[in-house]
């Protein structure tokens, strides 16, 4: 039997010596190549620094709940390639995945050649053009103006979740540099939906708003009634953990509404039991291992791991963080949001990836939060947790790359 992941994963491979590289170029040429797939998907477009990936599994749920063939972009994965490829919430099956990344390849152009992102991105495409997809849920990879999925003029919905100090090696230093390039994805006259931003960015996104003549609305989030949420008309059950969800279960629904004006047809009761079916991976997940339950969540920068606290702060109970985190991320922040005094901390390397050194993060966990129960390194993640199981909260974060090493290995020794 052929592995295909293994396939999938060294054809890709061959991309990643290019890099990450923020621009159009390489991408309107390879799928101007491939026959414009792109043109042929109707898209939602999403950006944001945190619960995009969450808003577009929101969207997705709710679309093919309403009938739609739905497709669904999202990155990175946490296990195997085809989870950032969906059609009404299945992965594309590892040996279709192949053979069209095969098609891609046959028409890249050596003056052009494309990085690991915009392979996946023009496979993506070409994937929902070939399946006639209803309409697509695309999450932007890094940023939105230069991201290799803004190549559409005219999307259904924008849609800018959150933005926060992330990316910015890539984006640029402040808030401000940042909401520019999120903004990008705004196109003029088309319908955008505007999350709760810091006021340096809504101003930005604001002022682009108004050039482009683009119809926004700004939800305010749902309210939480008896244990259900409630937005406008609608009551429903958040699947997904945390206050957050209030405003990105929000954001949904106020897509869908610009949808409903444009003619399709979503009830309020597609809204609902789409919202309810809803499952996002490794954000507040909580997952049995070893006998014991744990919160799995990415956790990987500081906003999201304000929100990672503030549920945190409703079980009311000592925590076992075990993390880990890549050398980009703003370490010192993180570690304010999360870390309390009686707390304990494993820490433990991102493995594959350009890991921060445990021991130094435990250097700097101590200073910033001297009244730790515990602070240590482990070697691997496994030991690390097997170190951290106690009557308390054990909790795995720090990176979604940590977290997919985790579940890829727990399904490799089942």
């Amino acid at each position: 039997m052929t592995d295909f992941s293994t396939k999938i994963d060294a054809l890709l491979q061959t991309y990643e010596r290019f890099g990450v590289h923020l621009g159009l170029e390489a991408s309107v040429k390879l799928l101007s190549d491939l026959g414009n797939p792109q043109a042929q998907v109707p898209i939602i477009h999403v950006a944001g620094s945190n619960g995009k990936g969450s808003v577009c599994a929101y969207l997705s749920s709710i679309l093919t709940e309403a009938g739609y063939k739905t497709g669904r972009y999202t990155s990175p994965h946490l296990i195997d390639w085809n989870e950032r490829i969906c059609i009404n919430n299945q992965p594309i099956p590892s040996e279709t995945l192949y053979h069209t990344l095969l098609k891609v390849q046959s028409r890249i152009d050596p003056n052009f050649s494309p990085t690991q992102f915009e392979a996946i991105t023009a496979a993506m495409w070409l994937y929902f053009a070939e399946q006639q997809v209803d309409i697509a849920v695309i999450e932007v990879g890094l940023g939105g103006r230069l991201d290799a999925t803004n190549v559409i003029d005219r999307p259904l919905v924008s849609v800018i979740v959150s933005i926060s100090r992330e990316h910015w090696q890539r984006l640029g230093f402040t808030i401000a540099n940042i909401a520019r390039e999120k903004a990008g994805i705004l196109k003029a006259g088309c319908p955008a939906v505007i999350g709760q931003l810091p006021e340096g960015a809504k101003n930005v996104v604001d002022r682009q708003i108004a050039a482009l003549g683009c119809p926004a609305v700004y939800p305010q989030p749902a309210q939480l009634i008896d244990g259900r949420a409630n937005q406008g008309s609608l009551n429903y059950q958040l699947p997904l953990q945390g206050e957050i969800q209030l405003h990105n279960s929000a954001l949904a629904i106020a897509a869908i509404q610009f949808l409903r004006e444009q003619d399709w047809n979503i009830s309020d009761d597609a809204i609902t039991n789409g919202i309810a079916n809803t499952t996002w991976a490794g954000r507040m997940q909580w997952y049995k291992w070893n006998g014991n339950q744990i919160l799995i969540d990415g956790a990987h920068n500081s906003a999201s791991a304000i929100a990672l606290r503030q549920f945190i702060d409703t079980l009311d109970r000592p925590v076992h963080w075990v993390m880990g985190m890549l050398t980009t991320k703003d370490h010192a922040d993180i570690f304010k949001a999360l870390l309390r005094s009686q707390d304990s901390l494993f820490l433990v390397p991102v493995p594959g990836h350009s890991s921060a050194a445990p021991d130094e993060l435990a250097t700097l966990a101590k200073e910033i939060c001297p009244g730790l129960e515990a602070c240590q390194v482990y070697s691997d993640v496994f030991a690390g947790l097997e170190a951290a199981q106690a009557e308390n909260l054990t909790v795995l974060c720090g990176s979604l790359y940590l977290i997919g090493d985790f579940f890829h290995q727990v399904r490799d020794r089942a």
